[in-house]
Order: structure tokens, then sequence, then C-alpha cells
């Protein structure tokens, strides 16, 4: 079996036959002329074009190029993911499959990553080579998820980045989350630096993406958000809806009261419109406790396959891997999903080890 590259670069493609044939080959001539060895892994996200037929016809000739077609179009998030479970780099860089992200960007990215110890360098198109109204939307966006999320990025939108494996390799990404992917891995422990990169302007195909997408991102947000503070105590949020909710149930009632005090009919000013939404509001808390109570029951299921652990072990000191205390955390397969296979059943590994 060959050896494993030190890095895997993972490239998603859609409807790109009329960039393929000069982009691939570019990105190949860079990465062999690189210090580290390399694997090019392409992922056809159910391209309707002759996208597929042109990456086979260069994988025929090169190894390094590894194709992977998908049965249909299920989006840049599930073709990056694809691409991430089969890289067997111990470093993952993606890369946009129009040719705007450089490929020669990708030995400087690596080395800061490995040089500052950081576990995701990100790109930053500082000089963004694309439409002034398209350039402004996302610089609105890129601001609104650094102030809701915390992590301060200029550029989320960019595709090019580096990524140790270990604290993407594992992940589970759905919708439109591959914008953030820094964020996810942030909520496990990652360091994250920033980097300027160079950015070319699109010579052949058209852009797949429209406005249509700033809604996308809006919703995302909201449950990246959720994740991210609320992941292991759903009830902690259900609550604060109830809690507000309740708050102006009694607000309702209130005035209600007062309502009734003061008028000539207190029966008839009572049961006016505030007790009504009242009583409203009060179901809407009611609503809420249950759904959080049915939250809390899926999360725990959902770390059941871990034995319950849902923190991230960055090191072990003077920990002894024969120790009495039974081996919980889950075996890996060769991409790094759970292999359902006992501790007594794997080979031990020194802890630290990759």
């Amino acid at each position: 079996m060959a050896a494993a590259p030190e890095i895997s670069v993972v490239v998603p493609v859609y409807q790109e036959e009329a960039s393929i044939p000069t982009v691939f080959p570019h990105f190949l001539r860079v990465l062999s002329g690189q210090r580290r060895s390399f694997e090019l892994i392409a992922v056809n996200d159910g391209s309707r074009d002759r996208s597929g037929e042109l990456l086979d016809e260069l994988a025929a000739h090169e190894p390094r190029l590894r194709v992977m077609h998908l049965a249909r179009n299920y989006g840049q998030t599930a073709a990056m993911m694809a691409g991430f479970w089969a890289a067997r780099g111990a470093i993952i860089v993606p890369l946009d499959g129009d040719g705007q992200n450089p490929p020669e960007e990708i030995e400087r990215l690596c080395d800061v990553l490995e040089e500052g110890g950081y576990d995701v360098v990100s790109g930053w198109r500082k000089d963004r080579k694309d439409s002034w109204l398209r350039t402004q939307v996302s610089r609105a966006a890129n601001w609104l998820i650094g102030r809701v999320t915390g992590v301060r990025l200029h550029d989320y939108g960019c595709t090019l980045k580096a990524y140790r494996a270990k604290v993407i390799r594992d992940a589970r990404l759905y919708g439109e989350m591959h914008r953030f992917i820094p964020v996810y891995t942030s909520m496990h422990g990652a360091r994250i630096c920033e980097v300027v990169v160079r950015h070319n302007p699109r010579t052949a195909g058209a852009s797949k993406y429209g406005y249509s997408r700033i809604f996308k991102v809006a919703v995302d947000l909201i449950l990246v958000r959720m994740l991210q503070k609320y992941r292991t105590k759903p009830m902690h949020f259900f609550g604060k809806i109830t809690q507000w909710a309740w708050l102006a149930c009694a607000l309702c009632l209130l005035f209600g009261i007062g309502r009734a005090i003061y008028a000539q009919n207190a029966w008839e000013a009572f049961w006016g419109k505030a007790p009504l939404v009242g009583v409203m509001f009060f179901l809407l808390g009611c609503f809420a406790i249950m759904l959080g109570l049915v939250a809390e029951l899926a999360m725990r299921a959902s770390y059941e396959h871990n034995a319950g652990r849902y923190w991230e072990e960055a090191r072990h000191v003077n920990f002894n891997e024969d120790r009495d205390t039974p081996d919980i955390r889950p075996s890996r397969d060769s991409v790094g999903r759970p292999s359902g296979k006992p501790a007594s059943e794997r080979t031990r590994t020194p802890v630290g080890t990759p």
C-alpha cells in the first residue's frame, strides 16, 4: 500500500467543464513543485456536463489525482465532507474548482500551520476579484458571522484554508454549513489564524452562487450559534423562551387586572385582548419546555456512540494506556469514522500519535 501523502487537496466540482482542462493540470504542476507529497481529490458533485468525463481522463494519466463521483448534486458542503472523509493526508486543504484560489498559496498556508502550531489557517482574499456588490455583501456577512459567533475572520467564504486532519476529518456538515467550518473547529478547541492570499479572476465558466444564498447564510448562522452555545444543554435555550413567554403572560394578566380595577364593568374589561394574548404566551412557554425535553433526549442519545463523552482531550501526560480504566474512546476506520470495534479488538497506539 502506498504511503499516505502529507497533504490532501480537496476540490469540489460542479459544472466546470470549461475550467477543468486548464485548472487541474495547473493544480498538479504547482503541487508537484512544492516540498510536501500530496494527493488531489476531485469530488464531482453530480455534474451534468462533461466534468466527470474530463476528470476521469486526467486521472487515467495521474495516480495522484483521485476522483469521486457523487450520485447527484448534493451541494458544496456534502462534496467537501466526502472529500475530507476520503483524505489520507495529515493536512487537508480545500480549493475551489474554478481556479480562483491559487494553489501556489498552499505551501505557505501549510508552513504557517506547522510553524505556528495552529489547527486552522484561513485564507483572506483581501484583494478580491469579484464584482463590487458581491464583495460588499460578503464583507457584511463576514462581519455579522464574526460578531455572532465570536470567531473573527475577514473572509469566511474563502474556500482556501489549511486544516489539520484531526480537527476536520470527523466533521458532520449538512445543508450549507461549509462556510462555518472554522466555527465548527473552534467549538472543538482549534487554534485559528488568518493569512492574506491572492485571488484570481474567473477565466472560464460561470459562478454557481447567486444572491439567494444570503437568506441561507442567515438561517445557518442561527443554527451555528445555537450549536455553539447550547449543543450540550438545549434545555437552557428552550428554557429562555419559556422564561420570556411566561413573563409576557404575567404582564398581560397584570394589564388585564389593572383595566378591570378602573373599569365600570370589571368582568368585561378583564376578558379583553390582553388575557387572551397572555394565554397564548403561556402555551408557547409550555411548548418550549416540551421541545427542550425532546432536544435533551436527542442530544444525549447522539453522544451514546462515544459513551457519553462530549469533550475533546488535547493531550495526556503520565497516562498509562494499559490502565484498568476501560478505554471508551471509539475506534476509527481509515477515514476517521467510528468503526464500531471495541478497544480490546484494535491495536493500541501511543497517546498523541495521529
